[in-house]
């Protein structure tokens, strides 16, 4: 049995009168400490206030698939739990597992609120408002910290998008003009009385064209433009300026022309040569279209591969997918001065992981490395893969200036951040070790000297359910 003199001997208690103490004692009651049995659950509700009277409690956090032994209550007096006297949310924030028998105060989280407001109000007021101001300010930041990261790839993949839509939009314009000149040459040549074997013949010029078409040296294509726009005013076409700069990037020569001129009349020079030139730029628009829109295609696939729509929570996953989708995401930041160097070990397995996750520390990994190439002339990223037994390692690396030890040391910290106000609310490497320990029973390093900076991320192949304990 628990009485005042008890309670008056710990300093815990220092200021309460008698009847005080005695009004904590009716309103818990006392539990005794059984080795190896828990008392409290680590993450459950905090409804009750502990307070150690003799023998001791371990408490343990759940740490890499593992019950880590973080502090231990080994004299009278000292407590934990209660959190829910001054906050609603508030969850025990380890397990409390006896080690040597003995007992414990257990204290209702509403009797603690009842007595705190009543013997010390202005202490209870702070006490509350110092737990909902901490909340606070950490749901914001990461509120905050996940808005800037969505608006970021948003912004990045609006501009992916941007270009290739645009290049079909003028295409498909320029496809139309194209068509219709096309159409108007034929009816032209129709109207003249162009023969069947001469169509063939000149239809046969156009593909020996079209099957030749490569990329040509723009000086050269120039210089060929203009002998061709002569040869044409010499022999009385009249739209040049039109014809003249899609033969002469098709590869058209004069000797094309002219083997073009014995097929035709004279007559029939113009609007054959016209037929031919828009065949040709109808066949180059097309193309262009075609690969505008697998841009477009491409772009949306990775954001699908990258948001993980309509797939299992926790699947089979190849990381190197995972990365590809990321870069291609990030694409925009991936300006001219940064060089990727991809290094993906081929036997690499897949891993039981959650993908979507694991997506969020490529990108906030990954983003870093590129805040650290922001003001450098040029840079690499470097991103390596490969198996280690049980598990796969996956480094990424940059050639930035690197961290200081005391930089390096606190990266994971939540809030920590050496970039200017306004620009990372520190959260980035913090979320990415969460993911990565918590979640994927892995562990994520970083090793740093001036020019070179590693993160390196270690995960497990196969995932192991946690287990009851912690």
């Amino acid at each position: 049995m628990t009485g005042v003199d008890e309670l008056r001997s710990l300093s815990l208690f220092a200021g309460l009168d008698d009847d005080q103490l005695a009004e904590l004692i009716e309103g818990g009651e006392v539990v005794r400490i059984e080795p190896t049995v828990e008392l409290f659950r680590e993450g459950e509700p905090a409804d009750f206030w502990w307070v150690l009277l003799d023998g001791a409690i371990d408490l343990l956090r759940h740490i890499d698939r593992e019950d880590t032994v973080v502090a231990r209550m080994d004299a009278p007096g000292r407590w934990a739990g209660g959190f829910r006297a001054w906050d609603q949310q508030g969850v025990y924030l380890a397990t409390g597992r006896g080690v040597i028998a003995g007992r414990v105060l257990r204290v209702p989280a509403d009797v603690l609120r009842d007595r705190s407001n009543a013997w010390f109000p202005f202490a209870a007021h702070l006490v509350e408002g110092l737990y909902h101001t901490a909340r606070l300010i950490e749901s914001t930041a990461r509120q905050r910290e996940s808005l800037v990261t969505l608006g970021t790839l948003a912004a990045g993949l609006a501009h992916e998008l941007n270009n290739p839509a645009s290049a079909a939009t003028r295409a498909v314009d320029e496809l139309e003009a194209a068509s219709q000149t096309m159409l108007a040459s034929a009816g032209r040549l129709i109207r003249g009385g162009i023969s069947a074997e001469r169509f063939a013949a000149l239809d046969a010029l156009r593909r020996e064209v079209e099957q030749g078409t490569a990329p040509q040296d723009p000086i050269k294509v120039a210089d060929r433009e203009e002998v061709l726009s002569s040869w044409l005013v010499e022999h009385d076409v009249a739209r040049e300026w039109v014809i003249a700069p899609v033969l002469a990037a098709a590869g058209v020569d004069v000797a094309w022309c002219e083997r073009a001129a014995t097929v035709l009349t004279e007559s029939a020079l113009e609007p054959g040569l016209e037929w031919v030139s828009s065949a040709l730029s109808v066949a180059s628009l097309l193309s262009e279209v075609k690969g505008s829109t697998r841009r477009i295609s491409e772009l949306v696939g990775a954001l699908r591969s990258y948001s993980q729509m309509d797939r299992a929570a926790i699947q089979l996953v190849d990381v190197t997918d995972g990365i590809e989708s990321t870069l291609a995401v990030l694409g925009q930041r991936l300006t001219d001065n940064i060089s990727v160097v991809r290094d993906y070990g081929t036997e690499v397995p897949r891993i039981e992981a959650y993908a979507g996750e694991l997506n969020q520390v490529w990108t906030k990994v990954i983003e870093n490395a590129l805040d650290a190439l922001d003001d450098a002339e040029a840079g690499t990223l470097r991103i390596r893969t490969r198996a280690d037994g049980a598990y796969i390692v996956v480094e990424i690396g940059d050639t930035g200036i690197g961290m200081s030890p005391a930089v390096a040391a606190r990266a994971f910290d939540a809030f920590y951040t050496t970039k200017p106000i306004g620009k990372g609310a520190g959260l980035g490497l913090d979320i990415a070790r969460r993911i990565v320990n918590r979640r994927h029973g892995g562990t994520i390093s970083i090793s740093s000297r001036p020019g070179e900076t590693v993160l390196r991320i270690r995960i497990p192949v196969t995932q192991v359910p946690p287990s009851n304990a912690g």
